[in-house]
């Protein structure tokens, strides 16, 4: 029989010889079962392919399958997966510790204010600058070191320190420093109707300031003098067991010997008990005149004008120039001025608040 031709008349000879039917597969399997001997061709035909395919799928056996030098092929090895983590979207639980002793120790958060908003409207520095220090440890509230951001206060009874000097944070207080003239009371009002402090702070006391005075000056004695609110804050500042030092500059008639000094230092005997300087210093000698420095912590009347006495050298004009951490520098009498941070936490530091 002739092999059929392609369009252009050539003979197909890419036409192979068909393969068998699954019916004449399945007859041959049926008479190799029933006893019938294979045939040669059936026992030395290669498994092809799909068989192959079948073998791994396991619907005939695995084992079955061979490679080219037709030895068994040997199993693939399977690679291990790996079990994905199980994820638990719970929400946890609002008392999640049972016992106090279980719960982490750090600072309590409460419903007041956050700490570094606080530190902001004190003026220690902005929002972001405070999140630093506070990132740092150099923040302490009421005694322990705060690390952990987002701590809410209250501003009215917490104690906050930032490098260990306090940060005044109610808003109410109120800390003002006064170069009192020579000649004016130290008082708020005056029934004779001379000159007095009360007169230089009257628009704050009339809008509803509590102010009152930080011990007083005699009216021939001008100076530093401090105002507040803070009634804890004069207390503590005036008592003398705190010793709070005071500076003064006083000018005294005559030429200063030199065991003046030391004999202030040691102590002179006055009418209310012994009285010292703590440090002196010889300024300036003219005309018949001596300019000392002086720093002590007593705080008696006329406790300076009464020294210089003891010692034969009356005093003709004394001026206070210091109170703690608070300088008078160069402030014009009669004038005031709100303090600085670092002037109120060295005198909150110095009387121990």
């Amino acid at each position: 029989m002739k092999k059929p031709a392609r369009r252009d008349g050539t003979p197909d000879r890419n036409n192979k010889k068909q393969r068998p039917t699954r019916s004449e597969a399945g007859g041959r399997s049926d008479r190799s079962e029933a006893g019938g001997r294979p045939s040669r061709s059936e026992t030395d035909r290669r498994p092809s392919r799909s068989d192959a395919v079948k073998g791994k799928s396991g619907r005939p056996d695995a084992a079955a399958a061979k490679n080219k030098r037709g030895k068994p092929k040997s199993a693939k090895p399977q690679r291990a997966q790996a079990h994905a983590p199980k994820i638990s979207n719970a929400k946890p639980a609002r008392h999640q510790y049972a016992d106090a002793a279980d719960r982490p120790a750090g600072p309590p958060q409460g419903d007041g204010m956050r700490l570094q908003k606080v530190l902001a409207q004190a003026g220690v520095a902005s929002r972001r600058a405070a999140e630093e220090l506070i990132s740092q440890g150099r923040v302490e509230v009421d005694g322990r070191i705060v690390i952990e951001q987002g701590l809410r206060i209250d501003p009215e009874n917490a104690v906050v320190r930032v490098d260990g000097v306090r940060v005044v944070v109610q808003k109410d207080l109120v800390h003002l420093a006064l170069n009192k003239p020579r000649g004016w009371q130290s008082t708020m009002s005056d029934d004779l109707g001379r000159p007095c402090v009360g007169d230089i702070v009257s628009e704050r006391v009339a809008a509803g300031q509590r102010l009152f005075h930080v011990g007083r000056l005699d009216a021939d004695t001008e100076g530093l003098l401090l105002l507040t609110n803070d009634g804890d804050l004069a207390h503590r500042l005036m008592h003398p067991s705190f010793e709070v030092s005071k500076t003064y500059l006083a000018t005294v008639s005559g030429a200063l010997e030199r065991g003046v000094g030391k004999k202030l230092k040691e102590g002179v005997e006055l009418d209310d008990g012994p009285a010292k300087v703590d440090t002196f210093t010889l300024l300036d000698i003219n005309e018949g005149k001596s300019l000392v420095r002086v720093t002590l912590h007593e705080g008696r009347k006329h406790i300076v004008r009464r020294l210089f006495d003891a010692v034969g050298h009356p005093v003709i004009r004394l001026v206070r120039t210091d109170i703690g951490a608070v300088a008078l520098g160069d402030q014009r009498p009669g004038t005031l001025r709100v303090l600085g941070r670092g002037e109120v936490g060295g005198l909150y530091g110095a009387v121990g608040l």
